[in-house]
């Protein structure tokens, strides 16, 4: 046990001080994961623990302004990855049966390379959606899908940024950057007052959107499982358990709030309906 645990550390120390693409070595928050970890131990600890205590006695802040603001942000930011994504598969030699990270002398690898950098730092920026929700005492929004998602997410993309900053893990940040376009739309217009609540009856079709997208996440590398390619076997394998550990989330968060609450609330309403009908017939 020692010794595996010692084989594990030696080969992430050695990917760390040796990344796939050296340039991301010296990046802010990329090597060493101590800063990362750190950060999202305050995360938590404010999030789960000293933010409530704080908020217990005090009314919600509003923050309508700078919660619009952020989510503007949002909504560009993954909007140029998405651009940036778009490029890299559509206009290089991406190959959607298996892809490797870009050779030393490819024109694309350095500019992939800073793209999932960048995505990389929004996903800790993400963290800063729990903390609103803190804030505004937006208790019922900080569940337990919510939180492992934001507290993963960051994990996730700071091993592609040392482990493979290109190739076909790509494609997993490319449809990430779009739902989250989608979803910050949908944030920005629940913000901006009651007159728009008519234009969200979309709301369910994004968790829609969340298991599609890992959906496609797990079948794309189940099937580059079968062909051979420099993009390592085991990380397929850990995306392919990355998809599932979230399609079992999101589906079961899918179930509770938008079938299973649905059918309860047929069965509430069927003593209503028995009675409205003899009502009827006795007139």
């Amino acid at each position: 046990m020692a010794s595996a645990a010692m084989f594990l550390y030696e080969n992430l120390n050695y990917y760390i001080e040796n990344p796939t693409v050296p340039e991301t070595k010296d990046w802010f928050m990329a090597g060493n994961p101590l800063k990362l970890i750190t950060l999202l131990a305050c995360y938590l600890l404010f999030c789960l623990r000293l933010g409530p205590w704080y908020m217990k006695d005090r009314k919600p802040y509003q923050l309508r302004n700078v919660i619009k603001i952020y989510n503007v942000f949002q909504i560009l930011i993954s909007l140029y990855l998405f651009y940036e994504g778009t490029i890299y598969i559509f206009f290089t030699d991406f190959n959607f049966y298996c892809k490797g990270v870009d050779d030393v002398d490819s024109p694309s690898r350095l500019r992939i390379a800073k793209a999932i950098w960048i995505y990389y730092i929004v996903k800790i920026i993400d963290l800063m959606d729990t903390v609103f929700f803190v804030l505004r005492k937006s208790d019922r929004q900080i569940t337990s899908l919510h939180v492992h998602h934001h507290t993963l997410m960051p994990i996730a993309t700071w091993v592609a940024i040392v482990f493979f900053p290109g190739g076909q893990g790509v494609l997993i940040g490319y449809i990430n950057a779009l739902v989250h376009a989608i979803m910050y739309t949908y944030y920005l217009l629940a913000g901006l007052g009651d007159e728009y609540k008519k234009y969200l009856w979309w709301k369910k079709y994004l968790t829609m959107l969340q298991l599609i997208q890992f959906t496609i996440i797990v079948v794309h590398n189940v099937n580059s499982l079968f062909y051979p390619c420099s993009f390592p076997f085991m990380l397929k394998l850990l995306c392919i358990f990355y998809g599932l550990v979230f399609l079992n989330m999101f589906g079961k968060f899918y179930y509770y709030n938008y079938v299973k609450s649905k059918n309860d609330k047929d069965i509430k309403n069927v003593p209503n309906k028995i009675k409205k009908s003899v009502i009827n017939k006795t007139h």
